[in-house]
């Protein structure tokens, strides 16, 4: 069996995802707060591991650079505003935190590798916000997931260009819609 692109990538996915499957949660932790935890790591893992397995030197630079971006201005907003958590759990609630890091390895995934591959990741980076708001520990509301997901979306959006061929992203901009076709040489 010849593994090409896109069964490396599905392939690195699923060696992460069974190596998160043993964490221990905390008392306080239900299995779907969990499963966020666990996917907020493994989708830029994923994402930056792929760049390896593809031998992609120039898109391991483009993660950096998005990856650092997303880091610098998620944790400069938390401390600059310092929203309280819902639910009195503490401070430093915008933006989410986790959502941002799952969102920037779904976009990175998308830009790079294309619709394919970032669909699945932008499903799994949803779940994580959903998992931030929702069950029993409710570490955010949903402004501070949003902003945590647009950051880790505009973080990468910059830096990321297509691995090879064609992708379409949609376009929207003061009224303006479209699609935007980029072709890689």
């Amino acid at each position: 069996m010849v593994l090409t692109a896109p069964r490396k990538i599905v392939l690195i996915f699923m060696l992460i995802m069974i190596g998160f499957k043993i964490p221990i949660a905390s008392a306080e932790e239900s299995n779907f707060e969990l499963t966020g935890d666990i996917l907020q790591i493994a989708i830029p893992a994923t994402a930056y591991l792929s760049t390896f397995y593809l031998d992609d030197d120039e898109g391991r630079t483009q993660f950096y650079y998005s990856f650092f971006t997303n880091l610098a201005v998620t944790h400069g907003l938390k401390y600059t505003i310092n929203k309280p958590r819902p639910e009195g759990h503490g401070d430093y609630s915008f933006p989410s935190g986790h959502t941002s890091a799952a969102f920037q390895g779904a976009t990175f995934i998308q830009k790079r590798y294309g619709w394919k591959y970032g669909l699945p990741a932008y499903i799994c980076a949803s779940y994580v916000g959903w998992s931030r708001i929702e069950g029993e520990s409710d570490k955010h509301d949903l402004t501070d997931v949003l902003g945590g997901a647009a950051v880790g979306i505009l973080s990468t959006i910059f830096f990321t260009t297509p691995y090879s061929g064609v992708t379409v992203t949609p376009v929207a901009d003061a009224g303006c819609y479209g699609l935007n076709i980029n072709f890689a040489w």
